[in-house]
């Protein structure tokens, strides 16, 4: 086996990733603005897919792939190379060790993607420019010259339209020809200066601009002239342009028309109403109640489990403790398969292929921006609206997209928020039958009311009590076109095998353990244990703990489970309140504690359970008092 180094990437205490590099193999990292292209180059260039996204933050992760003699990287779409946020962080990283660097830019927006290129100059790095979207420039009145922009910059510059990929052969051609280009001379001695303690040009850089990872890694003070200069890039990049584009006048086109109408209130927030009524209606109500009733109903239940269930009687018996384990109510075999086949399956599938429409369509980063004032109340930004909709489809599967958010703190927000106070399809289909059989409109703009405003005191809270900051929403609005099938169909493909193939693991672990709660009597006993508490705070019958403790193993189940009480209307409110804020369903929990961790997973568990008791008690006691 030939020798092997590695890249790494990641700080202070989040986790690594590690990628092995053969010896004799030169790292070349793709670096570019978020919606550049550059994972269709990285595609190109390796022949493995990647998420190609309009959507800034979706690519966190470093994929890798070889051609020829290179490694090629594929970094998340920054702004500039610093630690500002995570995506930033893990671009900075891997840019560091980089042999050499193609800078994919957007030929629209020059003024803004060619600091990060200036920025990479700086840092001494041998650089190819691949000029990316020509076609779009010449639509837009912009003709970009690139023999004067190679000229300016001191490096190589290829005309590209990664769409159709053209100019991709021009820049694999172009690798070996990667050269250091002009940096300011008074910058380049200032770096000379740090060279002998650091002993990398790029990392000294990062150090004279004040970032306090790199600087801390090497026992030195940083030295925050970030200011300085990022002023002196910016006046360099506004001498460049007018040397190298000539602008025509053009007339906005149609597509230029609506994305600028999507943004603003007026005409932006219809547009989002239908968009959100029409993903609720294809994830919540398509897929969660009609698709999941037949594949989770009538084939699992119906066909599937039967034939396991005889399969393991055939070799196990059927009254022993090792069959419920394994093929019982619980059992590890009948309920993670109907979970992850039949209920999850259709749910990802769903979920990922209105994601990739929205993102490939360009409509979801507009999304995000017309919501980003509401959700900032909140500690949040506009990103976290698409998982607050999906909740109301399905929390497992929403708990997931808050990997699209800034950072963790945004993420565990969301993740609390959809875990504590919105309740899922199943759920609120059972919710708005009982709503009507307690008085109709009244009880429905109460329970409402309620919801809304433990929702917003609990956001604000989270907000407060969670430490750090929020990112801001800080992105570029793309331009809209048609989704393309190829790349939706295989953005879903691969990531909804990618996620059944993580989390099968936890629901089998998830269906163990309730299997051996159910055979041990804990299931019973927990619900013996809380029937004190249901009779003498909510004022519900003692059989109503049954319906709270099933809704731990599906919601639905739990909000079913009240219809038969014969609850009056003030009940049926205390009961469904209760409920909605009770703890999330099994998959929920297991796939929190996949993606945020056992400790937050415990604090997502135990708190609901107490605010659920809290805020039922007190509803329960003021509706005694009237």
């Amino acid at each position: 086996m030939a020798p092997q180094n590695s890249v790494s990437t990641g700080h202070c205490c989040q986790g690594t990733t590690v990628v092995e590099v053969p010896e004799g193999t030169r790292k070349v990292v793709l670096v570019g603005n978020p919606n550049v292209g550059k994972s269709l180059f990285f595609n190109a260039f390796t022949g493995l897919y990647v998420d190609v996204s309009n959507y800034p933050g979706t690519t966190v992760s470093i994929s890798s792939g070889r051609m020829d003699d290179y490694l090629i990287l594929d970094s998340p779409g920054v702004y500039g190379v610093s630690s500002f946020n995570d995506e930033e962080t893990v671009a900075r990283d891997v840019i560091l060790e980089a042999d050499l660097v193609v800078n994919v830019v957007d030929a629209v927006h020059l003024e803004r993607d060619l600091f990060l290129t200036q920025q990479l100059i700086d840092m001494g790095l041998p650089l190819v420019v691949a000029l990316n979207m020509v076609d779009e420039a010449e639509k837009r009145g912009l003709r970009v010259d690139p023999a004067a922009l190679s000229r300016e910059l001191g490096v190589p510059v290829i005309p590209t339209v990664a769409t159709r990929r053209e100019g991709f052969e021009e820049v694999k051609r172009a690798l070996d020809e990667a050269r250091i280009g002009v940096s300011d001379p008074i910058l380049q001695d200032r770096l000379l200066g740090l060279l002998d303690r650091v002993g990398s040009k790029p990392e000294a850089l990062m150090i004279l601009e004040g970032d306090p990872y790199v600087a801390e890694r090497h026992g030195v003070e940083p030295q925050g002239m970030r200011d300085e200069l990022y002023m002196a890039r910016r006046q360099r990049v506004n001498a460049i342009l007018p040397r190298v584009i000539d602008r025509r006048e053009h007339t906005l086109d149609l597509r230029t028309r609506l994305g600028h109408a999507l943004i603003r209130p007026l005409t932006g927030l219809p547009v989002l109403a239908l968009t959100l009524f029409l993903m609720y209606e294809l994830i919540g109500v398509l897929v969660a109640q009609t698709i999941v009733g037949f594949t989770e109903g009538t084939v699992m239940q119906g066909y599937v489990e039967p034939l396991l269930r005889s399969a393991a009687q055939t070799v196990l018996g059927d009254s022993n403790v090792l069959y419920e384990l394994v093929a019982g109510e619980f059992g590890v075999l009948t309920l993670t398969v109907t979970y992850v086949v039949g209920l999850l399956l259709p749910l990802v599938i769903g979920f990922y292929l209105m994601l990739s429409v929205l993102e490939d369509s360009g409509y979801l980063p507009r999304i995000a921006a017309l919501t980003d004032r509401l959700m900032t109340s909140i500690g949040l930004n506009g990103r976290a609206i698409i998982p607050m909709i999906l909740g109301f489809g399905c929390i497992t599967m929403a708990t997931i997209t808050t990997r699209i958010l800034g950072n963790e703190r945004e993420r565990k927000i969301a993740t609390a928020l959809m875990a504590f106070a919105i309740p899922c399809s199943a759920q609120l289909g059972v919710i708005v039958a009982l709503l009507a059989v307690a008085g109709g409109p009244e009880m429905a703009l109460a329970y409402g009311l309620i919801m809304f405003a433990v929702f917003g005191l609990l956001g604000v809270a989270l907000s407060h009590y969670l430490p750090g900051t929020s990112t801001s929403l800080l992105m570029d609005l793309p331009p809209l076109r048609v989704p393309r099938p190829i790349n939706v169909l295989t953005k879903t493909w691969y990531k909804t095998t990618g996620f059944i193939r993580e989390v099968t693991v936890y629901f089998a672990a998830g269906a163990l353990l309730i299997g051996i709660l159910q055979v041990t009597g804990a299931l019973v006993a927990a619900q013996d244990l809380a029937a004190p508490l249901v009779e003498g705070w909510l004022n519900l019958p003692r059989e109503a703990a049954t319906a709270f403790i099933m809704g731990f193993v599906r919601r639905d189940f739990g909000a079913a489970g009240l219809y038969d009480l014969g609850l009056s209307g003030p009940s049926i409110l205390v009961a469904l309140v209760t409920i909605t804020l009770f703890v999330p369903c099994v998959a929920s929990v297991l796939v929190i504690m996949k993606e945020r961790g056992r400790s937050f997973m415990l604090f997502t568990w135990v708190g609901s359970v107490v605010l659920a008791f809290t805020v039922g008690g007190l509803l329960a006691q003021f509706i005694g008092l009237l």
